[in-house]
């Protein structure tokens, strides 16, 4: 009705609800995945607003779901700029997170408990000009929304890519972020995604994504066959996002704040 009473340039530049968001109408970050990117508003991770991540366990999908967009916004935007880690369930691990495209001299992790303090921090990093990206995690935690609202606003006002993980199990709650992901299942070398929350249209079909990069991949492949298969291989077994949050990180790897 609104592309009738409007003319064609005019009625070409309204988003409807109704319709998935282009890539000129908002400012996104490829995911490094094509399958996902094909289903988010814009193409990729918006880079204004909060991208909420529901994981069955801390460790699963944090490193691979994000470290594409994160490589790529460190090095568009060159040296000088850090991603902050506030509360991850372990200390970052470096070398790791080096192999998924971050140095240790561009990662500063906050190393601060209650989740209320974890949120303000959040908040207040998207206020230095140097923070290219932000990933937070927390933990189940009543009153949540509020704080969860203050950052959604906060993360309105610039262009950073802001990542927050989140059980769950809280998947049945509401949320103010505009885009929610949930880690659904895993199959050998595959993530199983659902997509709870976007701009635009519903989307009930699963997206899968690779749990590993290709080279890393093929040699899991090959233990994957040397096992028989293993069609009820564990995600713990081969997801890359666990390796890369064990381990102890000597403090001259990667600088830390602790509040």
């Amino acid at each position: 009705m609104l592309s009738r009473s409007l003319s064609s340039e005019v009625a070409a530049a309204v988003w409807q609800g109704d319709a998935l968001p282009g890539a000129h109408e908002l400012p996104v970050c490829p995911t490094g995945f094509a399958a996902l990117d094909a289903v988010l508003p814009g193409g990729g991770w918006p880079v204004q607003g909060l991208s909420e991540i529901l994981l069955p366990a801390w460790g699963l999908a944090e490193c691979r779901l994000t470290a594409p967009a994160l490589s790529r916004v460190l090095a568009d935007e060159g040296p000088g700029k850090a991603v902050l880690f506030i509360g991850p369930p372990a200390p970052p691990h470096a070398p790791g997170w080096r192999a998924a495209g971050l140095n240790a001299d561009s990662m500063i992790w906050v190393n601060v408990v209650q989740p209320e303090q974890r949120l303000w921090a959040a908040a207040q990093a998207l206020h230095c000009a140097e923070v290219a990206a932000v990933l937070l995690w927390l933990p189940v935690q009543r009153g949540q929304v509020a704080g969860l609202r203050r950052l959604q606003v906060r993360s309105l006002q610039g262009q950073r890519l802001v990542f927050v993980f989140r059980p769950l199990a809280v998947q049945v709650e509401a949320s103010p972020a505009p885009l929610r992901l949930a880690v659904q299942a895993s199959r050998p070398l595959s993530l199983v995604l659902r997509l709870l929350k976007r701009r635009g249209p519903p989307h009930d079909r699963p997206i899968e994504v690779p749990a590993a990069p290709q080279d890393l991949a093929e040699v899991l492949s090959h233990a994957l066959a040397a096992r028989g298969g293993g069609s009820a291989v564990s995600m713990q077994r081969f997801d890359v996002g666990r390796s890369l949050l064990d381990g102890v990180v000597p403090s001259h790897d990667l600088r830390a704040v602790t509040g």
